[in-house]
């Protein structure tokens, strides 16, 4: 996908999340209200299955076998496996929004009235952009097959959609409060930055991941220089483009 619609369609998925300014979407929006329990991201039995199934990831990546598997350690038949229409995809989003809602718990700011010393917003984004990469952690072994399953036509809406998710979840907790049309491009830019690190991180061999760190800390310098964030959305680009190949061919698939 060129990088001018593939970034028409990562700003398409912010807006179709908020028809109004970014403003009246806070205070509107249940998900990210304190005075309100968001409700559960999965039907029980999905969730029951799925968060099986997520254990045997490892050992059999994001594939049908593992969610057989994940089926029968929750008391269900393989046929259950039905109850998932988009199969090893759902999968995966499993692994995408569960490790996104637990930013808010896992990602702790230090009180800054105690402290006496302020954490800036781009502080907070990167901070809390690392710890979600690091996530990926135990599964990165078997992220490219996940980014190959991502890339198919009929699950990237859903795969922006989450991704824009993300971006928004990032910012939001990292206090930022902007009401004008740069609320789209942080997100917007955040979402390439972030695609990018977490292609790069699976072809990590350093200790602790650290060149995926400096990897971070140089794209987000990066769009500190520039401003923008067409530069980054064409790395994104690159980078997924060249990984998604590399994993057909694995599969013997001729491209």
């Amino acid at each position: 996908m060129p990088p001018t619609r593939l970034a028409n369609s990562l700003l398409g998925s912010f807006r179709a999340a908020s028809r109004r300014p970014a403003v009246v979407y806070r205070q509107t929006c249940a998900y990210h209200s304190y005075d309100y329990a968001a409700p559960p991201p999965f039907p029980p039995a999905e969730s029951a299955i799925l968060s099986s199934a997520y254990a045997h990831v490892p050992a059999h990546g994001f594939t049908i076998d593992a969610l057989k598997l994940g089926a029968r350690d929750a008391g269900y038949l393989d046929a259950s496996t039905n109850l998932l229409p988009r199969g090893v995809f759902d999968l995966v989003n499993y692994h995408l929004v569960t490790q996104r809602l637990a930013l808010a718990d896992n990602v702790q700011f230090p009180d800054e009235a105690e402290q006496g010393k302020k954490m800036g917003v781009g502080a907070k984004v990167r901070a809390l952009t690392l710890a979600r990469l690091r996530a990926n952690e135990p599964v990165v072994h078997r992220w490219q097959e996940a980014l190959a399953i991502m890339a198919q036509p009929s699950y990237i809406p859903a795969s922006l959609s989450e991704l824009a998710s993300l971006a928004d979840e990032i910012w939001f907790l990292s206090g930022d409060q902007s009401v004008d049309s740069s609320w789209y491009t942080k997100r917007a830019s955040l979402s390439t930055i972030y695609s990018a690190t977490e292609v790069f991180m699976t072809q990590d061999k350093s200790p602790d991941f650290i060149e995926t760190e400096q990897f971070l800390d140089n794209r987000l310098q990066d769009l500190r220089k520039v401003g923008g964030f067409m530069g980054a959305l064409s790395e994104w680009v690159g980078y997924t483009g060249h990984s998604t190949v590399n994993v057909l061919r694995s599969k013997g698939v001729p491209v």
